[in-house]
């Protein structure tokens, strides 16, 4: 894993060679009736140097709804290809100096940016989450928060191990990272983020916002309900896939936790 003072090193130069930090947010868009609520908490945010770009994977329906923003955002338009093939073409064409994703039928608070962003750079954070809430149709909360963090590495590597406990759209990458670990896998098309997330994990300390930044959709068409067979076949996957390296690290961290 790449120390503290590695990390520190790593995040301040890049701030120092980039200077003012803008955040690039993903929106990948595949026929959803939400897109504008989602697009309007970006507008909104209290955090001024972002850029939006909305990847417009294919869709038929609702395109529409984009067009009041189009000279606010960056628009791109491929054919469909899956939620991880947008993400990396919105990364190939962002120029922020961090990475976000907004799922289209999700929301942000509209000082999310602004609290992540400055609670990273206190850190001195490369990769964290935030706590969410969760929606229904009509954008009212229907929860308590329910974001998940373990209280410490060891803890994490456990948990990341078995599944995935974080929410992709909750997610601060500073761009740096995609150097050491790639983007998403585009042949995952449900669990790209967890792998991405083991991957990161592997290399880098992740950091929680304990605040609930993000109100999380729940309706009858989002993906997880439509498609929960195939992400658990996918999981078992990605848990595999990994398997041999995340033992290798839990055993290291053991030892660590002992020597102290």
């Amino acid at each position: 894993m790449i120390t503290d003072n590695q990390t520190k090193g790593l995040s301040q130069a890049w701030k120092g060679r980039l200077g003012m930090s803008k955040v690039s947010i993903i929106v990948p868009f595949y026929n959803c009736p939400y897109i504008n609520q989602a697009l309007d908490s970006l507008i909104k945010q209290t955090y001024k140097d972002i850029e939006i770009i909305v990847v417009n994977d294919g869709s038929k329906h609702y395109s529409e709804k984009v067009i009041p923003y189009l000279d606010k955002i960056k628009y791109i338009e491929k054919e469909n290809g899956g939620t991880a093939s947008a993400l990396n073409m919105g990364i190939q064409n962002a120029t922020g100096d961090y990475f976000c994703w907004l799922s289209s039928d999700d929301i942000y608070s509209l000082e999310r940016i602004e609290i992540q962003l400055s609670f990273m750079k206190e850190k001195n954070a490369l990769f964290s989450h935030t706590n969410y809430y969760s929606i229904n149709t009509k954008g009212r909360i229907t929860s308590s928060p329910l974001g998940i963090h373990p209280p410490n590495r060891l803890e994490i590597i456990k948990r990341i191990s078995r599944g995935n406990f974080i929410n992709g759209c909750s997610v601060m990458i500073n761009k740096i990272i995609f150097n050491h670990i790639d983007i998403f896998d585009e042949t995952l098309s449900y669990t790209h983020d967890y792998d991405l997330w083991i991957r990161i994990i592997q290399k880098f300390d992740v950091y929680y916002v304990l605040q609930p930044l993000l109100f999380y959709r729940v309706h009858r068409q989002m993906g997880t309900k439509k498609y929960a067979s195939i992400i658990r076949k996918e999981t078992n996957l990605v848990v595999n896939r990994h398997k041999d390296m995340m033992e290798r690290l839990l055993l290291e961290e053991l030892r660590k936790q002992k020597s102290k």
